[in-house]
């Protein structure tokens, strides 16, 4: 017998190793002992008792153990067969009947009999053949790489019979950035610290917040932004999110204001009527997580050159929006909605999309660009802030050409795309840095260069009025066949619609700093060359083209308006029509929309603004609560003399408040200067 075989014999634990069940070849051969008859129940207690003996490490609680030590304690059975008795703890007398132990008897003595049968079977089979040989062990070859592709492979296949089961097919396979929706959203990337880790290190980004991370105060996990510890402890805001509906497997939801928040947000509307942001700073002590007030302090800030401030108040009101959120509301998978005509939800839209400009004025463009798809994925019906305006803007910043081509070629059939001059000049461009990547095949570069060189010129042939304003931007000198060519020149620009020329103003003001670069430089002059020959060579494109801008761009939607609002650039907003910059543009809901939805409305008060008389105007600036309209309102149902009482409760206070500052004017006169001559004599030589 082999030193492995005493060793189990014994009870000690052997383990054998995972790669080599048994060398090749290697037989293990022990002479055969004779069958013995089947062990008693005692014989296999003393055997687990001399395995415990000897193996320290026995599981404590072996059920087989402890049944044993039970029938240890009360004796049930005996081996000749005596019958099963149980006494009573009372009396100490047996608790079984007669005709019972008589059938217990019986029954034992059959199992005996036929254990004995049994044993006299296996000595005699045993006689026949006195040794016989071990089976040989399979060699066991397997690796741990094997066993755990077995272990997949068996993992697979169970969920393969679930799915088959409910009707699916499980199927596995890699999602890659290619397979991905277009506005598939990451956590990692919505936060500003991943990409400014790549850029500069994780050293130079953190610094010494990994040693005072272990001692901040706890925050709820988000992903939007991170909390500070400056900021104030998070409480209930008044602010709650509900699921309307699910429909179309997009789920819609909406924001709701409980009482409370719908009391702060009229004083805040008071406050901005009054003119004076101190009102909103005194708000914001009340309720500091009141979003509107955030908002427009932010917008008071950044005025004032405080862009920390302003930027922490934005992070701020996006904290108490996503501890709002409805546990079923998803950031990544693109099938939330909020219905922008909804008057609680637009808050959220515009802190999204303050919060985005903040990030690429930060260095954080694929943040930004994180954020944008956002955005548009929770409205893309509508789009309210227009983010095809600008995602193309992030996408060149942040490199992610890729992304920029394949958005053009899924959405151009329904959206034409190409009817945008920020697609037109982009997506070439994006195609032109595409072909000068060292990691690209010959024939891919010449593919993407070929592309590039048509999708520009078309762009200058559809849009010329882009060219000139764009060369000037980035200072750089048109060649005089283009100064003297009309295609180019001052009468495209002016004959232009109104809703175009707002659209090129747009594009221009943002993009001119990703054409200075002088090798694109040298492939824009090369296409406008080309095109200049098309142009003189009566390319049918051409009138197409006129064509085509004399009929579009006749009405530009509201949205529109509200992203050339929002976007601050001098260029755009200069092209407003009267309409539009006639009516006060709030930054906390710049052009609502004309058929929002109000839940609960401000309640009706009297316009102290009515009598703009300079006399009411010189008594409303002594006495804040005087109204002289309230003065006016006729007595109604028997109240007059209450009316009057008050009416002369009011004019005694007015009075009361000229005497105070007329009591308190004082007439200083200029100091006197005396001019003395040095002789003294006071007289003028």
């Amino acid at each position: 017998m082999s030193t492995r075989g005493l060793r189990k014999l014994r009870g000690e634990r052997v383990q054998e190793p995972l790669g080599h069940c048994a060398a090749a070849g290697e037989e293990d051969e022990e002479e055969e002992r004779p069958l013995e008859p089947a062990p008693t129940r005692r014989q296999r207690r003393n055997k687990k008792n001399k395995a415990a003996a000897g193996n320290l490490y026995q599981l404590i609680s072996d059920p087989d153990a402890e049944n044993d030590a039970v029938n240890e304690e009360n004796p049930a059975e005996e081996p000749n067969g005596i019958s099963l008795r149980l006494k009573d703890p009372l009396t100490g007398e047996d608790d079984q009947t007669p005709a019972t132990q008589n059938l217990q008897n019986e029954e034992l003595e059959k199992e005996n009999e036929e254990l004995e049968n049994e044993s006299a079977v296996l000595q005699t089979n045993s006689g026949n053949k006195p040794k016989r040989k071990k089976k040989r062990k399979k060699q066991c070859t397997s690796t741990p790489a094997d066993f755990q592709e077995g272990a997949t492979d068996d993992i697979d296949s169970i969920l393969q019979e679930i799915d088959g089961s409910n009707g699916f097919q499980y199927q596995t396979h890699t999602v890659s950035a290619e397979t991905r929706p277009l506005l598939y959203v990451e956590h990692r990337n919505l936060n500003p610290e991943t990409e400014l880790k790549r850029y500069f290190g994780a050293r130079a980004v953190l610094g010494d917040q990994r040693s005072k991370q272990r001692h901040r105060s706890l925050h709820r996990s988000i992903w939007l932004t991170t909390p500070k510890d400056t900021w104030p402890r998070y409480t209930k805001t008044g602010i709650s999110m509900q699921l309307i509906e699910t429909k179309g497997g997009a789920q819609y939801f909406r924001f709701e204001h409980n009482r409370d928040y719908q009391q702060a947000q009229f004083k805040f509307l008071d406050a901005v009527d009054s003119m004076d942001p101190n009102n909103i700073l005194a708000l914001l002590r009340v309720n500091p997580h009141h979003i509107d007030s955030l908002l427009q302090l932010s917008d008071i800030c950044r005025m004032q050159e405080d862009q920390e401030m302003a930027r922490d108040l934005i992070e701020k009101a996006l904290y108490c929006f996503e501890s709002a959120f409805h546990p079923v509301f998803s950031l990544t998978s693109g099938n939330s909605r909020l219905d922008y005509r909804q008057a609680e939800n637009r808050s959220f839209f515009l802190a999204l999309y303050k919060h985005m400009i903040f990030l690429e004025k930060r260095g954080c463009p694929r943040t930004a660009l994180e954020f944008c798809k956002l955005i548009r994925s929770l409205d893309p019906e509508t789009d309210p802030l227009c983010a095809l305006l600008i995602i193309d803007f992030f996408a060149l910043r942040a490199r992610e050409y890729a992304f920029l081509t394949r958005l053009y070629e899924e959405w151009e059939f329904h959206l034409n795309l190409s009817q945008l001059p920020n697609f037109a000049f982009s997506v070439p461009l994006a195609y032109y840095h595409l072909s000068q990547r060292e990691d690209v095949s010959d024939t891919e570069r010449t593919q993407k260069q070929e592309r590039a060189k048509r999708l520009i010129q078309n762009a200058l042939i559809v849009f010329p009025s882009v060219l000139m304003p764009l060369l000037d931007l980035c200072g750089v000198q048109a060649d005089q066949a283009v100064l003297s060519h009309n295609f180019f020149g001052l009468e495209v620009q002016i004959r232009q619609p109104i809703a175009l020329k707002q659209l090129v103003a747009l594009f221009i003001g943002r993009n001119w700093m990703l054409w200075k670069d002088a090798s694109i430089m040298s492939w824009l002059e090369e296409n406008v060359k080309e095109v200049l020959r098309r142009v003189d060579a009566k390319d049918p494109l051409v009138q197409e083209s006129e064509n085509k801008r004399r009929i579009r761009y006749q009405n530009v939607p509201r949205n529109i308006y509200r992203h050339i609002i929002l976007s601050e650039i001098k260029e755009a907003i200069a092209t407003l029509p009267p309409e539009v910059t006639a009516q006060p543009v709030m930054g906390y809901d710049p052009l609502p929309p004309l058929d929002g939805i109000v839940t609960y409305t401000r309640p009706e008060r009297v316009n102290q603004a009515a009598d703009g008389s300079t006399l009411s105007l010189f008594f409303r600036s002594l006495l804040p609560n005087f109204n002289l309209q309230e003065d006016r309102r006729p007595n109604v149902e028997g109240e007059g003399a209450e009316v009057q009482h008050e009416l002369n409760q009011g004019v005694n206070r007015l009075m009361a408040a000229m005497r105070d500052m007329l009591a308190n004017i004082r007439f200083q006169e200029p100091p006197q200067e005396e001019y003395q001559d040095g002789d003294g004599d006071g007289e003028w030589d």
